[in-house]
This record gives structure tokens, sequence and C-alpha cells, in this order.
């Protein structure tokens, strides 16, 4: 069993992916060079950014894997952003069919949107948040949404930022400061922990929250059924 991942954040997704892999799938390994595959490994490629993800790494990516020939799926994890999750994935499998991209036969695709980015997912850390911050524009924001009683992923922009995402990744440091805890996309690494990372199975699976979350652990849990089959 062997993992091509193809993310679009050249920072985050690069430092959280392979923490999150390893603890909901122990027996696999990280390698750094995709032709090393051999048995339990995968193997993480950044877009940097979007559309670069499709319009210049995908085609060789899909090239590689057919190269090599023993990975079982191809991931691909990109931001929905203003867009829905239908959306996005609409674009990735219109591109792929536009350009006549052909995988092997023996590997699956699997599109991971994260909605509205991995910003959005860190959110979902109920434990974490504060329900009397002391931050005046942590309070501003619980006021505009309070992402400890309702879904991160519907959460629309506050005023004050151009974008979504923007406005989430401000949300989720001011969020996580109050409890003095670092949060950048170049070090994620609060958000990496096994405990963090529980916390958004918890939520995922008890509250019905940040769906897109739950697709990528379900991906996760299909993996290990299929590894001990």
């Amino acid at each position: 069993m062997n993992i091509y991942f193809l993310v679009e954040g050249r920072r985050t997704e690069k430092k959280v992916y392979p923490k999150w892999i390893t603890s909901l799938i122990p027996e696999m390994k990280e390698i750094k060079d995709a032709y090393l595959a051999d048995t339990k490994n995968f193997y993480i490629f950044t877009g940097h950014g979007y559309p670069s993800l499709l319009h210049n790494h995908l085609r060789n990516s899909i090239e590689e894997i057919n190269t090599i020939g023993n990975y079982n799926y191809l991931v691909i994890c990109l931001d929905a952003d203003e867009f829905t999750v239908k959306e996005r994935e609409n674009e990735v499998f219109d591109f792929i069919n536009k350009n006549n991209l052909k995988l092997n036969s023996n590997t699956e695709l699997i599109v991971i949107v994260q909605n509205k980015c991995i910003e959005t997912w860190f959110l979902g850390n109920s434990k974490v948040y504060k329900r009397n911050p002391t931050s005046k524009m942590l309070q501003k924001y619980i006021t505009f949404y309070n992402v400890a009683t309702k879904d991160p992923e519907l959460m629309e922009k506050f005023d004050d930022f151009q974008t979504i995402t923007d406005f989430h990744e401000t949300y989720l440091s001011e969020m996580l400061e109050e409890r003095k805890i670092a949060y950048t996309k170049k070090n994620p690494r609060a958000v990496t922990e096994p405990e963090y990372l529980n916390q958004l199975i918890k939520r995922t699976t008890t509250k019905k929250h940040i769906k897109s979350f739950g697709n990528f652990y379900n991906f996760c849990k299909r993996v290990m059924i299929k590894m001990n089959e």
C-alpha cells in the first residue's frame, strides 16, 4: 500500500499531513523521493498553491505515478476558498478530462477539498476554545460566529477581511493565542499533535461538523482496513 499526496499548500500542509498520517496510519512511513516507494509508504508533493497545483504539477505527478507503477492512491488536497466543495472537485475532474490525463488502473484518485481551508479544520478543536477571551478582537469574532458551537465550515467572512481563508486563519491565530499557543503557516506544530487531531476527530464524528476533514479521516480509516485485510 503506497499513497501519493499532491497538496496545495507549500508550508502548512507539508508539515501537518505527515504528522496526521503517521498518527492515523502508524504502519505507513513517509518517503522523500516518490521513486523510493516500496510498501506502506506515503509521499507528499506540494503544488505551490492553486491553480498551480493543476496547471503546473498534476500532469507531472500522474506521469510519475504511472512510471513508478506501485501507488495505490493519488490523493489531491486543496482548499475550497470561496467555492463549494463540489465546485472545487468538479474543477479537478474537468481539468483531468479536458487534458486527457490518465492514471494507471492500479491507482485510485481521491480528492480531499479543505472547506474552506485547512485552518477551518483547525478551528474545530472545541477544547482549545476559550469561552471568555480577553482579546477584544477575538470577542468580536465570537460574536460574529461562535466556532465552538457552530460548524466552522459554514462560517463566512468578517467584514474587515478580503477573503474567507484570511479570516479563518486570523480567527484561528487569535483563538490559539488566547491559550498561549503560537500558530503560523510556517510553524503549525500545535495542530499536528495527536491530542489536537483527536479533538478534530471527535468534532466530526459526534457533531458531524468539519465534514471535509471527516472525508480525510474516513479515507485514512479505509486505508487502515485495507492494510489489515
